[in-house]
């Protein structure tokens, strides 16, 4: 358990609601598919604060929550969790939705209608309040649209001692020079997966965008050039789905061999790894178990339906027991 005054994980980034829809395959454009299942979740960054609730960590969601029966949704989930909500819900304006198609091979497609999760500002952050010693989460999707400069204003205001993490997601790597600069700057852990470190790295060499035809950097190699270009102490860990994550840290890169699983469901996979390293960062866990908890906890998120399924601390133990 947690006990009072213990850091805590915040999350600045948009909870929204998934529409899970599991179909066959993708229609061809302009035709039609039938779901054989559908479901309805509080997720994104719901997804992160209840993977590191679950591994103890006393959370904060710092983002803007609608009124109307998704950011309903969105709320219970996080009380149910023990996770706290800081901003006051966004009046007349309900929380967007993020349609996923989800195919038999646990391959998603993903389709987002925004809403209230855009509607935040410098003092609705400030309202989280973080202290030395708190972890402050950052998505690339924030940095896009409205939310970026109120976001980048507030972090840059926060006290020394506040842990920065970047999740980058999908649009880090084709982020103006202007914003990637300050973000990255402020980082003290970016965690990514392959295809974003990847994009980060050839944009720090001045290489061109990978084509379809070129295979993605080997994830040690694009580590380390992601940690060129953070602050020197800074942390960068990138994970490849079953085969684990490299951590690279004081110029080593060190790799933390992954859980294969037979995966029913991928959606909230990397959430569930990120939530349970921001968990750990939280608690002064070294690097090399909490890059192995996040690994073995994204390896049983896989085997469950549903992006947030994340498993707790002592079903990591378990699982950890078994599979060593």
């Amino acid at each position: 358990m947690t006990g009072i005054g213990a850091p805590r994980v915040i999350h600045t980034a948009q909870a929204l609601v998934d529409e899970v829809l599991e179909v066959p395959s993708l229609p061809p454009r302009g035709g039609n598919v039938v779901p054989t299942g559908r479901a309805r979740y509080a997720a994104s960054a719901v997804n992160v604060l209840l993977a590191a609730a679950r591994s103890g960590a006393a959370c904060v969601h710092a983002g803007s929550i609608g009124t109307g029966p998704n950011g309903d949704l969105i709320r219970s989930v996080l009380a149910e969790a023990g996770v706290s909500v800081s901003s006051p819900p966004v009046p007349d304006l309900d929380t967007g939705v993020c349609l996923v198609l989800l195919e038999p091979s646990a391959e998603r497609t993903f389709i987002t209608a925004q809403g209230a999760e855009r509607q935040i500002s410098v003092a609705s952050l400030a309202r989280s309040a973080p202290v030395p010693g708190d972890v402050v989460c950052v998505s690339g999707y924030t940095l896009v649209g409205p939310t970026r400069d109120p976001l980048l204003e507030w972090l840059e205001s926060l006290p020394d001692g506040v842990a920065i993490v970047l999740d980058p997601g999908a649009p880090f790597a084709d982020l103006d020079d202007g914003t990637l600069g300050r973000m990255l700057a402020l980082c003290t852990v970016w965690t990514g997966n392959a295809d974003e470190a990847d994009g980060l790295a050839r944009l720090a060499s001045g290489a061109p965008s990978r084509s379809t035809a070129q295979e993605v950097l080997p994830i040690a190699e694009s580590a380390a050039a992601v940690a060129g270009v953070l602050p020197e102490s800074a942390v960068v860990v990138v994970r490849d789905g079953p085969a684990g994550c490299v951590v690279h840290r004081d110029g080593v890169t060190a790799r933390h061999p992954g859980f294969a699983q037979r995966p029913v469901d991928t959606n909230g996979a990397g959430d569930t790894h990120t939530g349970v390293l921001v968990a750990e960062i939280a608690r002064g866990t070294d690097w090399p178990t909490a890059a192995t908890r996040a690994n073995a906890a994204g390896a049983i998120k896989v085997t469950r339906r549903g992006p947030d399924t994340a498993p707790t601390a002592a079903e990591v133990d378990e699982f950890l027991a078994v599979h060593g």
